[in-house]
């Protein structure tokens, strides 16, 4: 983990909803895994007070990707930077997406801004593995498309894909899938991941999910993004032992 400046390369609208910034980081380049995360200071000042939490969407040579939508003062001021300017990154947090093990079936379902760290992981899953991606959003506006693979799409209005969320669509396609070795990678927001969640129990599923929480340091030392364990002794921190955990070690 180390802060480093970055200069910003790029930044561009992907829809009415999404930025993508590019930005030259070296040295969390070479250290970040797909599912990791950067806490990012958006001014020179003390306001916004807290740094913001960004999943790293990819990464190219020596350059960070992320997408981001504007919900917020912090995301408002990251969207209005120009190239050349310089943020200040704290990185790599969280443990990052499991890749390793034999599964011949990674299927990626995201929705929203979930979506996000997707691009990484697609380019870091093994070739030998087939991937498909449900991708869903509110409107087709909402869809992140951006580097992924195989897509099946959902929206919520019906203004593109199945009109419905990305979880009808997985379970009406999921009989197809049921026979081969299939591990399921997931981001979006908390009702999609605990449907999920109640879907790979039944069916005993490899399932890992990226938990969407509001974290403050984003390395445990606030002990604000807490999240209770399935085996009842506890909590994990969402920041430090997350992101990303078994489907079935943790309760929403």
């Amino acid at each position: 983990m180390v802060i480093e400046k970055a200069r910003i390369e790029s930044i561009q609208k992907l829809s009415n909803y999404y930025y993508l910034i590019e930005v030259f980081s070296p040295l969390i380049a070479k250290e970040i895994k797909p599912g990791q995360f950067c806490n990012i200071k958006v001014t020179d000042t003390n306001y916004p007070l807290l740094r913001r939490p960004f999943s790293i969407c990819d990464v190219d040579a020596n350059k960070l990707i992320f997408v981001f939508d504007v919900h917020g003062e912090g995301t408002k001021i990251l969207s209005s930077k120009k190239k050349g300017d310089e943020l200040d990154i704290l990185g790599p947090l969280g443990n990052g997406f499991t890749i390793e093990g034999k599964y011949d079936l990674a299927i990626l379902i995201g929705g929203g801004i979930g979506t996000a760290p997707f691009p990484y992981l697609t380019k870091k899953i093994s070739s030998d593995v087939d991937i498909i991606s449900f991708i869903g959003g509110r409107t087709k506006e909402h869809l992140i498309k951006y580097q992924m693979k195989n897509i099946h799409l959902a929206t919520d209005d019906g203004s593109e894909g199945f009109h419905g969320t990305i979880i009808d669509l997985f379970k009406m396609e999921l009989k197809n899938f049921i026979n081969k070795k299939i591990r399921i990678f997931a981001c979006g927001p908390t009702p999609m991941l605990k449907a999920l969640q109640q879907i790979s129990l039944e069916q005993n599923l490899d399932c890992q999910l990226s938990v969407e929480c509001a974290m403050a340091c984003g390395f445990g030392i606030c002990q604000g993004c807490p999240i209770e364990k399935s085996n009842g002794d506890g909590y994990y921190l969402v920041c430090k032992d997350g992101p990303i955990f078994d489907a079935d070690k943790i309760l929403f």
